[in-house]
């Protein structure tokens, strides 16, 4: 994996450099004469003669290159390459040599054509919108710039997407793809109206033309060298991505060009003389334009790849950790292997070694067996490892460890182990679904829970054993209200009912039991404050009193539970000086007896008293909070959490006693659990960042450290992490006939191309590649690489993409900026000509200027053409995530002063940035507050990317008034008070997805008001993102569909406006919104109407 060498130390032993038969060849490029191809493979680009043979390596660095570009005489090839830690263009003779870096911006830079006069290269990059564009400002919607070919300053060609471009000879027209939304570009067969289009440009008078026009995928066109026929990919009848044609006059004559089956034709080029050239299923092929038989290039590449076998050392990252009864061990997983290292040194032991992930730790009462589950050869099973030699005292120090593999199946998946409190059973979840129990003597097993109280296809559900061994308590779905879990208790012994202990329409979980097996601990949403969203909320500790003597306790004053402590010592000395001088009189052997079962009744039976249990649920926490994990001291005295009020988690310490609760600890924890000894005298606070131990007496915290090394085959990871994303989707997709798909075919069809893949970028596109065939939302793979080397900052202004003389002519500053204050002089107009006395010439970019100046002080020397002035000022640059921020703040502020503008006051505009509490709470304080006086609302939803709000949104907008609040016969009030009991009005836009889907159709069928503006493509699943065990990998897996009553689902069926508007490219980039006008324009004659 290219992007990981940095930090690796790799195995240096050599390979013999063989010629291979490539596959997985991307980006495919014919020279403009048709001689040659230009492709990728491998991270690398490489050109072979277009009628075969062996292929040239033209980069050979270890960074990731891609998307080569001809230029029109074939001397040279532009490139993106992100060897500077982000996506940029380059550009290097195209027969090798030493490539120029042509832009400097972090924003990720990707070429798509030289202009034909060949000075210039055209390239994609979400850099700056026009500052009088409406477009909404998402680096998803890029624009399409120009930067020399021999080095200057970027100029923008346009300023809304356009990818894939190509030129006819003259340059007055060029032909690109559109970009609407933001779909995984590789997902295929779907129909909606986020698919991408064919459009014509027109440079002389600035106008688009869309050619296609069509509810499904059209892109990468390419000009036939008469300048008169377009050819360009896409799907249609029904099939995979073909190559298509037309005539430029009769953009409706498509005619096929090639009938491939099964797989998508990509990468799309055209030469001089005609000739077509393409890759299909990972294979490159050429064909000409009036012929039908395609042709297959035979290619060979000899490389001399190093092993990819790399040497990972970590010292923090765990994913999970747990600690040994005794506390002197913590094992946790780490890249998806088992380590365990001391609790009082750094020795550290690894125990598993494959590339396949384990997870799920439990010990057994005697430290020396660690059950965990591992999912090797396409399963899930349990294992066992255990210390071989007696003499070794733990795992760190042990020099011979065995592993065992319990109840092996290749059908049956087992996981999450949990060893009994004598360690005599271990119970686990079968089929993600059932409590299971195995005895480790008999290897018999016995069912707890028959698994039809458990939705969730994750994996397995919080479950905990009594320390008596008969009992479990778990959490489950006690009422059919998925996801909203109760708390339950059910016997060990299996065959009986799970008893509900809460009941509750709300959220609980993370149970385990507490006071000596006496009472349960969960965390519940019941008090706390609830999110706007259909599900989370803020939590509280909370426990259920098993019998009504533990509870007795807990409601004790502090002095009635001194005095009773007393007692109970009083009669325990009274108890333990009878059984003295018991065993005085017994022969030995009936010492030993009694000393057996003294220590057999140490643990003691639990009582469970059922009736009125419902009354014996008590809150602990005083303040609700985002709570993590909790647990109760040994002595039933103090409860541990951990809340988070500012970033992270912190652990927090309360008396349930005195009822006094303080902050213990600032931790700024991610991931944490808790655990305590046996003895209950250290508390272990396991994490992802950091893992201490805590002495309960004087809470002094001590770092757990560890050097967890890993020797990784990453080929045999990425093959397991394949095998992975197809078990998940088999058993977690929500339809289970995987939309038609034969999903075991699919699979073998992309799985041969893992050898032929050596890098995340690559591996990422092949999983996108391969869900991208389900046709459904939410699924593809994602790789987020370790972090820009060069973040660009920014200055809070907007820039006049027109100015091309010498500096930066700033067009806007843009409000709460760097430059936004009291003191400043700069203003629209005014030229920035240096920044750090660097001056800004008309032949370079000031990008470079603010590279890594994110927070830094910057001195800006600024000129008045005007007034002549020349003067400077020192600012503090902002990150692109806090300037992105600004400018959706802009945006929605110019949307409510049009609203405004054009109803003469009588409307109010609220726009939902996403469907979660944040949005639902600005929206909730807008409305009904700066807009409460208004006629109507106007709610937009348009580029929204989802989250669950649907059902807040109809209550809240679905309100009519049934009386009014007087006092003393002046109005104070409308009832319904919370609810917008007006009229109202929607926008949607091809961008709209997931909840954005489900909000609009929910807001369309219940009649509340109308949908204005572009149709919804069907996306109305709810996802789960998987995090692989290679931390900077994630897929997507729809798990939940939403069925209609007549049987349909949500997802790939569009929602239709009832008025139908689109925002034309030319419109929207001079600041015109037109589906906000007429959505004004009907809601003000639904208003007019009503009267």
């Amino acid at each position: 994996m290219k992007k990981i060498f940095a930090c690796l130390t790799l195995s240096f032993a050599t390979l013999a450099a063989n010629a291979v038969t490539p596959l997985w060849m991307r980006d495919v490029q014919i020279s403009p004469d048709g001689t040659e191809i230009a492709f990728c493979y491998k991270g690398d680009i490489y050109k072979v003669p277009a009628t075969g043979g062996m292929a040239t390596q033209l980069t050979t660095q270890e960074s990731y290159e891609s998307n080569p570009v001809w230029s029109p005489d074939g001397k040279q090839i532009a490139f993106a390459s992100d060897r500077h830690g982000n996506f940029d263009v380059f550009v290097m003779p195209s027969d090798g040599g030493t490539p120029q870096r042509l832009t400097t911006n972090s924003a990720g830079e990707i070429p798509s054509a030289f202009t034909p006069d060949g000075k210039y290269i055209l390239f994609s990059a979400s850099i700056q919108d026009p500052a009088e564009s409406a477009l909404f400002p998402r680096s998803a919607m890029t624009e399409l710039y120009k930067v020399p070919a021999t080095g200057g300053r970027t100029e923008q060609v346009l300023g809304t997407p356009a990818e894939a471009v190509c030129f006819n000879k003259s340059g007055d027209l060029f032909f690109y793809q559109d970009q609407k939304g933001f779909e995984n570009e590789w997902r295929k067969h779907h129909t909606s109206s986020v698919t991408r289009d064919i459009w014509m440009y027109d440079t002389r008078t600035s106008k688009h033309t869309n050619l296609t026009q069509r509810p499904g995928e059209d892109r990468n066109p390419v000009l036939a060298p008469d300048g008169q026929t377009l050819y360009f990919l896409s799907e249609r009848n029904g099939g995979s991505f073909n190559v298509y044609t037309f005539p430029l006059d009769r953009p409706e004559a498509v005619k096929a060009v090639t009938a491939f089956k099964t797989h998508p034709v990509r990468f799309l080029s055209i030469s001089n003389n005609g000739t077509l050239c393409y890759g299909y299923d990972g294979e490159i092929y050429t064909q000409q334009a009036k012929s039908a038989t395609p042709q297959k290039v035979q290619i060979e590449i000899t490389r001399d790849d190093r092993p990819q076998t790399v040497r990972l050392n970590y010292t923090n990252g765990a994913t999970s950790a747990t600690v040994s009864p005794d506390g002197k061990q913590v094992a946790f997983i780490v890249r998806g292997e088992v380590f365990v290292t001391s609790a009082d040194y750094a020795t550290t032991k690894q125990i598993t070694h494959t590339p396949a992930n384990e997870s799920h730790l439990s010990f057994s009462p005697d430290n020396r067996t660690l059950a965990y589950d591992s999912e090797r050869n396409g399963n899930r099973q349990l294992y066992l490892a255990t210390i071989v030699r007696k003499e070794d005292p733990n795992f760190p120090n042990a020099t011979l460890t065995k592993e065992e593999v319990l109840l092996p199946s290749a059908t049956i998946e087992r996981a999450c182990p949990q060893f009994s409190p004598d360690g005599k059973e271990l119970a686990f979840i079968e089929d993600r679904s059932r409590l299971m129990v195995l005895n480790l003597e008999t290897k018999k097993v016995r069912q707890i829970t028959d698994g039809s109280t458990w939705y969730s296809t994750s994996g397995g559900f919080d479950y905990a054993w009594s320390p008596d061994g008969k009992w479990f308590t778990l959490e489950f779905i006690g009422n059919r209200h998925d996801p909203y879990s109760d708390i339950g208790l059910v016997s060990a012994l299996g065959n009986s009912p799970i008893i509900n202990l809460t009941n509750s329409g709300y959220m609980s979980g993370s149970p385990r039991f507490a006071l000596d097996g006496n009472a349960i601990l969960f965390k519940t949403e019941r008090y706390g404050m609830r999110a706007h969203a259909s599900w989370g909320s803020q939590d509280d500790a909370m426990l259920v009193f098993l019998n009504q003597d533990a509870y007795d306790k807990y409601c004790l004053s502090k002095e009635d539970y001194e005095l009773r402590k007393e007692l109970e010592a009083e009669q325990k000395k009274e108890q333990d000086k009878n059984n003295a001088s018991k065993e005085k009189k017994d022969s030995k052997k009936n010492a030993e007896q009694e000393k057996n079962s003294d220590n057999a009744s140490k643990v003691k039976e639990i009582v469970v008293e059922l009736k009125g249990i419902e009354d014996r649920v008590v809150r602990l926490t005083p303040n609700s909070s985002d709570m993590g994990s909790v647990i109760i001291s040994k002595d039933g005295e103090t409860l541990y959490y951990f809340a988070a009020f500012e970033d992270g988690y912190d652990l927090w310490k309360m008396d349930l006693r005195k009822k006094e609760t303080r902050l213990l600890h600032k931790m700024d924890a991610g991931w944490a659990s808790m655990e305590m000894d046996k003895d209950g005298k250290n508390l272990f606070l396991l994490g992802g960042k950091t893992m201490r131990k805590m002495n309960v007496a004087s809470n002094e915290l001590k770092p757990i450290t560890y050097q967890a090394q890993v020797k990784m085959d990453l080929a045999a990871e990425r093959e397991y992490m394949f095998d992975h994303v197809y078990k998940q989707q088999q058993k977690r997709f929500y339809n289970t006939n995987m939309h038609g798909v034969d999903w075991d075919a699919m699979s073998a069809a992309y799985r041969k191309f893992l050898p032929h893949i050596d890098n995340n970028y690559d591996f990422a596109e092949l999983l996108s590649e391969w869900l991208g065939e389900l046709n459904v939302s939410h699924t593809g793979g994602r790789y987020s690489p370790s972090g820009q080397s060069e973040p660009t900052a920014g200055l809070g202004l907007l820039f006049d993409w027109k100015y091309q003389d010498k500096g930066m002519r700033i067009a806007e500053v843009i409000e709460k900026g760097p430059f936004d204050n009291a003191t400043t002089k700069v203003k629209p107009g005014i030229i920035i000509e240096k920044i750090d006395g660097t001056e800004i010439t008309p032949e370079t970019d000031y990008y470079t200027l603010l590279n890594n100046k994110t927070k830094r002080k910057t001195l800006v020397s600024l000129y008045n053409p005007q007034t002549k002035e020349r003067w400077e000022e020192v600012v503090i640059p902002i990150s692109n995530g806090t300037l992105s921020d600004l400018l959706y703040t802009r945006w929605v502020k110019q949307r409510a002063a049009d609203v405004a503008k054009w109803s003469n006051g009588r409307l109010g505009y609220v726009h939902i940035q996403s469907m979660g509490d944040d949005s639902f709470r600005s929206v909730y304080s807008d409305i009904l507050g700066k807009y409460n006086n208004c006629e109507g609302i106007v709610i937009d939803t348009r580029f929204n990317g989802g989250g669950r709000l649907h059902e807040d949104i109809e209550i809240l907008f679905s309100g009519k008034k049934y009386f009014t609040q007087v006092v003393r016969g002046r109005e104070a009030c409308d009832m319904p008070s919370r609810r917008w009991n007006k009229p109202s009005i929607m926008l949607t836009c091809e961008a709209n997805y997931s909840n954005a889907h489900g909000t609009p159709w929910v807001y369309q069928h219940r009649n509340i008001g109308k949908l204005v503006g572009m149709p919804v493509p069907g996306t109305m699943t709810s996802v789960s993102w998987e995090r692989l065990q290679d931390p900077s990998l994630v897929f997507g897996i729809p798990v939940v569909g939403y069925r209609l009553p007549d049987g349909s689902y949500l997802e790939n069926s569009q929602l239709e406006p009832d008025i139908r508007v689109a925002n034309s490219p030319e419109a929207i980039v001079k600041g015109e919104d037109t589906q906000l006008k007429v959505a004004v324009e009907e809601l003000l004659k639904e208003l007019e109407s009503a009267r």
